[in-house]
């Protein structure tokens, strides 16, 4: 077999925040991707907005790190940078069939987290060689020593008993990304790198990362691994060349997901430098390239020799656990704000985005203009809908619910391992509010620093709607994550949210003075003003159960003045719920109506005597 000697392929994986994008920067910069005193944004790589605003990567994308070598030689390092929510994990398994080695992320302080142990556990099932990097050596509570061992001790716990001796054998490098510092010698903990630059990385992939090896004079054979879209050149597919070489305007065999094998000419080929992608002649093996010409083509998808075509295998990733309905407007208030209304628009958006997320499933429901939509988790579902509101969209949001199944006749449902870090005063409450949600204790593990790190095996619709309450009763010190576990038996009935809804009787606006009178009853979510209609839901009951109240009433007005008669109400400010917070909050009968301007929970019967006929039949 021929090496590329030139070139390097890597993933960086970690859990969310150890600092992925942060170090990717600190390569670009580096290796003279921009020049002195250019303005560059942090964290260049996350370039959609959502990703900006909730800090988080949540698309996998690819860069290209020129490097020469102290010998002079110049190197060429494919960085693959990934998401560390475990609900974008379809990013990270597919981001590694791009790469021949990973570079492991971890935190000095938080250690190994649930997404760690997805994102290892998916790169030692292809035995790719690992590099780790305990990022962020600097923090004043960095506990360096102590999250080397938990890091063998998560590769103890991960890696089959004929793969440990190779395994455990991974190179450790100690590095503040920020800082753009890096070293393979342990610094005191809370201290800098003792090398000024990231070279003894660079240095370390490419002993540790093999290069792409290749067949001579072997037919052309390149995986289709993402996609992306050019206002020129229409749809983009993001290759990994495994066998031969591809050419701009070459006719190349298109390998397709159903079998069939059609001859295509390529338009355009692109490679990327840094954050640019440029035209190029060709390229070789182990190049990622980005094609175009071929409108339908999707990903997991092989481009191959006209004259002897060899598909690669499709791309596999883990099932669904978490669902949801997503339909049109049905609101009285539909149509006030977004301009995608109809069913054809919704349906074609779903599938639009079927195409470039490989994790997400659409299927039909009873009823012509709902579709339920299956995905890794929460988090996921949100962003899409918060992707298709911010095109315009109007929808009908349905509760999250988890994706069960049957095995040996039994029904099975989703469970999470969940990481809980808490003050050692909370330990109480959270063990109460684990002990409803049917959790089982695996760990509980205090540093000694006034922190205690329990761990949970929890259905996973146990966890639906718990972040808020858990941020409630930990006073926002508690910190949560948790990634998918397996499957279970079913666990029984749970309880749900303890408080009911106020749910509004009548259309109109708020009224000052009927907010006055309800918000004794409970916490209000909407302010004076706000157009409300029947069956929406206004604010949290204190009780168990829904009471219907008229937020639209008006004070009645005499002819007779009063010098004490026209006081002002004091009004508490209304509590304003995002679409996360909105989604947790809802019950079964409720749902959400998303519009660009507003994200209102109403119910699914919107007339209270319809409501209550229902009731009265369960």
């Amino acid at each position: 077999m021929a090496t590329r000697t030139d070139l390097r392929n890597v993933a960086i994986i970690a859990h969310v925040d150890h600092g992925k994008t942060t170090l990717v920067d600190g390569m670009l910069w580096q290796s003279g991707a921009f020049r002195t005193g250019q303005d560059v944004d942090e964290r260049v790589m996350d370039s959609m907005d959502l990703e900006r605003e909730k800090g988080i990567t949540i698309l996998a994308k690819n860069t290209a790190v020129a490097y020469t070598t102290p010998a002079g030689e110049d190197m060429t390092i494919n960085i693959i940078d990934t998401p560390g929510h475990a609900d974008f994990g379809g990013e990270v398994e597919r981001g590694l069939e791009m790469v021949d080695g990973v570079v492991l992320l971890v935190d000095a302080s938080e250690g190994p987290l649930p997404q760690t142990r997805f994102v290892l556990r998916k790169a030692l099932a292809k035995k790719m060689p690992i590099i780790v990097v305990i990022n962020k050596v600097d923090r004043p509570d960095a506990r360096i020593s102590a999250v080397e061992e938990e890091v063998y001790e998560l590769f103890m716990d991960l890696i089959e008993d004929d793969d440990a001796d190779n395994a455990l054998d991974f190179p450790v490098v100690y590095a503040s990304a920020k800082a753009r510092r890096a070293s393979r010698n342990q610094p005191a903990d809370g201290e800098m790198p003792d090398s000024d630059s990231l070279e003894p990385l660079f240095a370390t992939i490419l002993d540790t990362i093999p290069a792409p090896e290749y067949t001579e004079g072997a037919p052309l054979q390149a995986h289709v691994t993402n996609l992306d879209a050019s206002p020129y050149l229409g749809r983009l597919a993001l290759c990994r060349i495994v066998q031969g070489t591809l050419k701009r305007g070459q006719t190349v065999a298109w390998c397709r997901a159903d079998g069939a094998v059609q001859n295509v000419k390529l338009s355009e080929l692109l490679i990327t430098k840094a954050l640019e992608r440029v035209q190029a002649d060709s390229a070789g093996p182990g190049d990622i390239v980005a094609i175009a010409g071929i409108p339908e083509i999707t990903i997991g998808e092989t481009l191959a020799d006209p004259e002897n075509p060899v598909p690669l295998p499709l791309i596999t990733v883990d099932e669904p656990s978490i669902s949801m309905t997503i339909g049109i407007n049905t609101s009285p208030l539909s149509g006030r704000s977004g301009k995608q209304l109809t069913a054809r628009l919704v349906k074609a958006r779903l599938d639009a985005e079927l195409i470039g997320n490989v994790s997400l499933r659409v299927s039909n429901t009873e009823r012509p203009d709902t579709w339920e939509v299956q995905g890794r988790g929460e988090l996921q579902l949100a962003v899409l809908v918060e992707l298709m509101r911010r095109e315009g969209f109007e929808l009908t949001v349905g509760k999250p619910q988890v994706v069960t199944r049957m095995i040996d006749g039994k029904l099975h449902e989703p469970v999470e391992r969940l990481t809980i870090d808490i003050p050692d005063d909370f330990v109480g409450t959270v063990t109460q509010l684990m002990g409803l949600r049917k959790g089982h204790l695996e760990q509980m593990v205090n540093h000694g620093t006034g922190w205690v790190r329990v761990e949970y095996i929890v259905p996973a619709r146990g966890l639906i709607g718990f972040r808020t309450e858990f941020l409630t009763e930990t006073r926002g010190t508690g910190l949560m994550h948790h990634v998918f576990e397996g499957m279970a038996p079913w666990a029984g009935e749970l309880r749900t949210r303890p408080t009911g809804s106020l749910v509004a009787d009548r259309q109109g606006s708020v009224t000052s003075f009927a907010l006055f009178n309800l918000q004794e009853r409970g916490t209000m979510f909407v302010g004076p003003g706000d157009e409300v209609y029947e069956g929406m839901v206004v604010g949290e009951n204190a009780r168990a159960d829904d009471m219907d109240v008229n937020p639209t009433k008006e004070k009645k007005l005499s002819n007779v003045r009063s010098s004490t008669g026209d006081e002002l109400e004091r009004l508490v400010p209304a509590k304003l719920l995002n679409l996360e917070q909105a989604m947790e909050f809802c019950r079964e009968d409720e749902c959400l109506e998303v519009t660009p301007d507003k994200v209102r929970i109403r119910k699914v019967t919107l007339a209270a005597n319809q409501r209550a006929k229902e009731r009265r039949k369960s």
